[in-house]
């Protein structure tokens, strides 16, 4: 797919926004790389399941429906996989399920999903399978990150270089290794 003048819509929160690289992520390394307009609507700690204001659905739902998108591209929150929030995953799947809905409703465009690469936590890869099981019923793209064998194998000195912690990555993270794998990823779309 090429996204040269395109409006592509990033829903997410910390690892969309940029968290550890001040605030600029793969979604603006790719806007400037591939010349389209980015719409970036990333909080972070925030959630998928609709639990206040902040989470994905209501602020997804604030959004100006007049507003062009040619194509959407939501994270799958690490946030709705901590054990402290204690988010049931009937709530998670909702919250997709309502965005999808709201995407398909509003705009008509491709929607795709992005999870985080590998890290020590079984919520977040229940939530994974979570989503592919709606992807077959709602049609989405996923870029699967966690399961990607090149991100699995990445030498222990550049993970370093390239991740924060486990979650969040540095500017040469997003840059250097994730990036490419944003670009194939839409380019084969």
């Amino acid at each position: 797919m090429n996204l040269k003048g395109k409006n592509v819509f990033f829903l997410g929160s910390s690892v969309t926004y940029g968290y550890a690289s001040d605030g600029v992520s793969f979604a603006d390394l790719m806007a400037e790389q591939l010349d389209f307009h980015m719409i970036k609507e990333a909080v972070s700690g925030t959630t998928l399941a609709d639990r206040d204001e902040t989470s994905y659905v209501s602020r997804l739902k604030k959004w100006d429906a007049s507003t062009p998108v040619d194509v959407f591209v939501c994270q799958l929150s690490t946030n709705d996989a901590k054990d402290s929030l204690e988010i049931p995953l009937h709530e998670i799947s909702d919250a997709i399920e309502s965005i999808v809905r709201y995407v398909k409703d509003t705009w008509d465009c491709p929607i795709v999903f992005y999870t985080g690469t590998k890290y020590d936590n079984v919520k977040y890869l229940t939530m994974i399978e979570l989503l592919k099981t709606l992807h077959k019923a709602y049609g989405f793209a996923i870029l699967d990150l966690w399961h990607d064998i090149d991100m699995l194998c990445v030498d222990p000195e550049d993970y370093n270089r390239y991740m924060q912690d486990p979650i969040h990555p540095r500017l040469a993270g997003y840059r250097d290794w994730w990036l490419p794998k944003f670009i194939d990823f839409f380019e084969k779309l």
